[in-house]
């Protein structure tokens, strides 16, 4: 398996001689506004430019949209992404918005599926914690999921989405027990000071459930509401002994595993 770190949750899934685009935001720097209710809503989407160009981003086999969130699926990626490109998604609802925008070839998981071979595992996640999924706030989060990847002659791979470390994690590692794990782990920020992706401590959580999976953070210093640098996250994988098992892909960097 070769993994991308494109940009935010944007990654580039090499497996079992398929390629999968995972949460394409594809749009220039400051393509779009700030997300109303966050932290730093002033601030433009997305704050970096992409990595790679549009052509070699959009050579892959299917699309998989874990959420519609613009950071995930953006009015770029709806425009650029071919209209009978198979495109994943985690319901018949995202499935039906996705198909307003003129695509023809959508597919909602259901909580097991095979794809040329691949076992494709739609997993639950958790948008924040308490209050905040209560009320507008909630129904604004919505839905997500995460994916594990199986195949006999790959590693199992476990993207967790926008998920916070939770009881539903915690059960997702002990089920499937995955050999890499992608957090989402920018830490951002809905006011008015309320975590709805994975931190630092949500990060440490993983890698101690986890003792032998390699965990890759995404989801870093693209977006408004993100409150975690990749800087500081390396800081404090080296103050707790973490710095073995995690990484910390800059934009456009890939591993092989």
């Amino acid at each position: 398996m070769k993994l991308t770190q494109i940009r935010n949750a944007t990654l580039k899934v090499e497996y079992a001689g398929k390629t999968f685009l995972i949460d394409p935001m594809l749009s220039e720097k400051g393509g779009f506004p700030g997300f109303p209710g966050t932290l730093n809503s002033h601030v433009a989407n997305p704050t970096v430019e992409l990595p790679l160009p549009l052509s070699e981003i959009l050579a892959v086999d299917a699309v998989i949209v874990t959420h519609t969130h613009q950071d995930h699926w953006d009015d770029t990626a709806k425009k650029v992404i071919p209209k009978d490109m198979l495109i994943f998604t985690q319901n018949s609802r995202d499935a039906w918005d996705i198909q307003m925008s003129w695509f023809r070839n959508t597919r909602a998981l259901e909580e097991r599926n095979e794809f040329e071979g691949i076992t494709l595992i739609k997993t639950p996640g958790q948008h924040g914690r308490g209050e905040i999924l209560e009320g507008l706030m909630g129904d604004i989060l919505g839905n997500v999921c995460g994916l594990v990847f199986k195949h006999p002659l790959e590693k199992t791979l476990y993207i967790a989405g926008d998920t916070v470390w939770y009881e539903g994690v915690k059960q997702n590692l002990t089920q499937y027990k995955p050999d890499v794990i992608v957090l989402n782990s920018g830490d951002a920020r809905v006011l008015p000071n309320e975590a709805i992706i994975m931190g630092q401590n949500d990060v440490r959580d993983v890698y101690h459930a986890a003792p032998a999976a390699t965990i890759i953070a995404s989801h870093m210093e693209a977006v408004n509401h993100a409150t975690l640098s990749r800087k500081n996250l390396r800081a404090f994988l080296g103050e707790q002994g973490m710095t073995s098992r995690v990484l910390v892909p800059e934009d456009g960097e890939s591993y092989n595993f």
